[in-house]
């Protein structure tokens, strides 16, 4: 069964108030995080029974972290990345002993996604996300993070905080010894640090795939494909290691079978992001409707693989258009997540009818 969710920045940074979500039909909670506490440093636990308490109090539930950002140190591997490590384990016991059991969490380097334009117009009226390889290709990185920032609407998007922007330059050159396989090395060694928590207090690690599916100005991109998430399952061989099974992430390769590797990966599914895209040409794509003919992808079977599989854990809508002329967070409004929720809840829905028909 899906649980289905809305991701909440918290009410300092969110447009959408708790009481909007809580009137979508279906949904049942919010991923939620502490979006002000920077990456290496320990939730306090105060913090979290606050924030724990301000959701319940909307009658809603905190389904999963989104996210509990890695340190550039862990990343890189780092001397000092033992502390950063034991933060990130304190933060974890911390929100165990809360109860809150899934985390999503990514290992991209210098930042977390990459769109060339945050408000491509479409043909009927709204703004999407959008990405072109060409122009990734042609601009100097402390530019285009500029240039990103500047069109953001005002707002703190995730992956691209100020004090991160304010040392590009300086992280880029940082990362300069990281290829591939050290960044994976990195990873797996975090992992194993953390297993034993994650164990203790029941929490599921769900890693995002890397967005784009390809390196972007040289960096090391590890979380792109079928393979390279087996071969992390299997250095890592344990239940609380997973994934978040993000179809707009590892669908803007063309190639990734996105039910097969959905079915593939059974078991190890943790969190899911259902969204569309729509592919003009290789490198070339826009976020779409989450309706399936309106973009690339089959949403029916998308949804229809969660259920063989028998996930039972969050979903959320991922990037919505901007419609209605609603100013928000790019990709975080409320109206056309609110409709790509109760579309996937009816996909599941008839789903389940007609297996019962059958």
């Amino acid at each position: 069964m899906l649980h289905m969710t809305l991701r909440w920045f918290g009410k300092k940074f969110d447009t959408v108030p708790l009481k909007y979500i809580r009137q979508i039909p279906g949904v049942e909670g919010v991923i939620t995080t502490l979006y002000d506490i920077p990456a290496g440093e320990v939730w306090p636990i105060e913090r979290i029974r606050e924030l724990k308490a301000e959701v319940e109090a909307a009658d809603l539930k905190i389904l999963g972290i989104e996210s509990v950002n890695i340190h550039d140190a862990i990343k890189i591997g780092n001397d000092d990345r033992e502390q950063y490590i034991d933060n990130y384990i304190t933060t974890l016991e911390n929100l165990g002993k809360e109860g809150i059991t899934m985390v999503c969490y990514n290992f991209m380097p210098v930042f977390d996604w990459t769109r060339t334009d945050l408000a491509k117009e479409r043909p009927d009226g709204s703004t999407v996300l959008a990405y072109n390889e060409e122009v990734v290709k042609s601009i100097d990185p402390q530019l285009f993070f500029d240039q990103t920032t500047a069109s953001s609407e005002g707002f703190v998007m995730p992956g691209w905080e100020p004090e991160r922007l304010a040392k590009v330059k300086e992280l880029f050159e940082a990362y300069k010894n990281v290829d591939d396989e050290k960044l994976f090395e990195n990873l797996v060694y975090f992992l194993k640090r953390i297993q034993p928590t994650a164990e203790k207090y029941n929490i599921k690690m769900a890693i995002h795939p890397d967005d784009p599916a390809w390196p972007v100005f040289g960096l090391p991109r590890i979380i792109t494909s079928l393979d390279r998430i087996k071969r992390l399952m299997s250095a890592v061989d344990a239940p609380f290691n997973g994934v978040t099974f993000c179809a707009g992430s590892y669908g803007t390769n063309p190639k990734n079978d996105l039910p097969g590797m959905i079915r593939a990966l059974e078991g190890r599914i943790h969190f899911a992001h259902v969204r569309n895209l729509h592919h003009f040409e290789d490198g070339v794509f826009e976020e779409a409707a989450h309706l399936s003919r309106d973009g690339s992808f089959d949403l029916y079977e998308i949804v229809k693989a969660l259920h063989d599989i028998g996930f039972d854990g969050p979903v959320r809508p991922d990037h919505g258009r901007m419609i209605w002329d609603e100013v928000a967070m790019p990709g975080y409004g409320l109206y056309d997540r609110a409709l790509g929720a109760t579309y996937i809840l009816g996909l599941e829905e008839a789903i389940i009818k007609n297996e019962k028909a059958k």
